[in-house]
C-alpha cells in the first residue's frame, strides 16, 4: 500500500511539473532505459556468463579472469547483498518515475544535458562512489540503499549510513549529474569553498522539490533543527573569528567535509551538523536567488563573491 501511495504523490509531481512549465514552455521528453544488471549477474553460471559479458561489456574489464566473476557470483556476502537489494527495490516503479521527473526538471533548465540509460548493480558497499554518471550511463549501487539501520552498515558511522536509504537515493543521482554539467570555481576562501558547493545543494532542492530539505543536504531531521534553529549563532561566529575570508584548510575539516558534527570548539559541537559551512552557504545562494532574477545555469557560472555581494543575505533568528 505505501508502494502505492509514493506511487501517486509522485504522479501528483509530474502534473504538477508539467502544468508548471507550460507557463514558458513544455518540458522536454525524456527516454532513458533502465538495466538491472545485478539481477542477471548474481543469476548467472559458467554457461551464461560469456552471454552477459557480451551484452554488458563496460562491466567486464578484459583483463579480468571469467573466475573472478565466478566467484563474486557465488561469494556469500554479495548474494546476501543482492538477495536484500531484491528485497527493497523488487519493484522499480517508483524510482523510474523520479527519475523521469528529474531528468525533466535537468533537461528543462539545462538543454545539454544527455539523458542516460541506468544501471543498477552490486557495489559491495562502495560507499564513495553509490552513483557514477558517464554521459549515456548512470549506474546506482543498489546494496547503498538499503535502510539506515541495515546490518550491512553496522560498520559504517552514524553520519554516513543515515543517507544509505532509498529516499536519498535520488538526491545522489541529481548530485552527480549536476557535478558533471557544472564545474566548481576555483576557491581559495573559506566564504568562496561554502558558496561552490553550496551552489550544488541548492541545484538538488530545486530538481526535487518534493524531497524533504533535510534529505537535499544530508542532515537527521534533528541536526537540521539544529541548523536552522542557530543558524543566527553560527553566522555570528563565523564573523567574529573572521572565518568568510580565511584560507586557513583546516576549516575545511571544520565545517565543509562531511563529519559527525562541526567544530566550534565549543560544549554544543556534538549537537550541530557537519557541513555547517555548506548550510550556511546553501541559505545565502537561497537569498541570492530571492533577490536577484537569474537562472541556475547562471548561479552556477556565478563567482562567489558576486553571489556573496548581491544574495542581501541576513541570517534568521530564532
Amino acid at each position: 500500500m505505501s508502494r502505492i501511495i509514493q506511487i501517486l504523490v509522485l504522479l501528483s509531481l509530474f502534473i504538477a511539473c508539467v502544468n508548471d512549465a507550460k507557463k514558458n514552455d513544455e518540458l522536454p521528453k525524456v527516454d532513458f532505459d533502465i538495466l538491472r544488471f545485478e539481477q542477471q549477474f548474481y543469476k548467472a553460471n559458467e554457461t551464461s556468463l560469456g552471454k552477459l559479458k557480451n551484452k554488458y561489456s563496460y562491466m567486464f574489464p578484459s583483463t579480468v579472469h571469467d573466475s573472478v566473476w565466478l566467484h563474486k557470483i557465488n561469494n556469500d556476502q554479495e548474494q546476501f547483498l543482492f538477495s536484500e537489494s531484491q528485497r527493497v527495490f523488487n519493484d522499480f516503479s517508483a524510482e523510474q518515475l523520479q527519475l523521469t521527473v528529474l531528468f525533466q526538471q535537468i533537461k528543462y533548465r539545462n538543454i545539454n544535458f544527455k539523458v542516460p540509460n541506468i544501471i543498477s548493480h552490486i557495489s559491495n558497499l562502495d560507499f564513495q562512489y553509490p552513483v557514477i554518471y558517464a554521459d549515456s550511463l548512470l549506474f546506482i549501487s543498489l546494496d547503498m540503499y538499503l535502510g539506515k539501520d541495515h546490518i550491512a552498515y553496522s560498520d559504517f558511522p552514524r553520519y554516513l549510513s543515515q543517507n544509505f536509504t532509498k529516499d536519498r537515493l535520488i538526491v545522489d543521482v541529481s548530485e552527480q549529474v549536476n557535478r558533471k554539467l557544472y564545474k566548481n570555481i576555483r576557491a581559495r576562501s573559506f566564504r568562496d569553498k561554502m558558496l561552490n558547493e553550496a551552489k550544488f545543494v541548492f541545484a538538488n532542492e530545486l530538481n526535487l522539490p518534493l524531497v524533504d530539505k533535510h534529505l537535499i543536504i544530508g542532515y537527521s531531521k534533528e541536526k537540521f533543527e539544529w541548523a536552522v534553529k542557530n543558524e543566527s549563532d553560527v553566522w555570528k561566529y563565523f564573523i567574529e573569528n573572521e572565518i568568510l575570508y580565511s584560507t586557513e584548510s583546516s576549516l575545511n575539516t571544520r565545517f565543509l567535509d562531511l563529519a559527525p558534527f562541526s567544530k566550534f570548539y565549543l560544549e554544543s559541537d556534538n549537537d550541530s551538523p557537519g557541513r555547517i559551512g555548506v548550510w550556511m552557504g546553501w541559505q545565502i545562494i537561497r537569498s541570492y536567488m530571492k533577490n536577484n532574477d537569474v537562472t541556475l545555469q547562471e548561479l552556477m557560472k556565478a563567482s562567489p563573491e558576486i553571489i556573496y555581494n548581491k544574495s542581501k543575505y541576513k541570517p534568521r533568528k530564532d
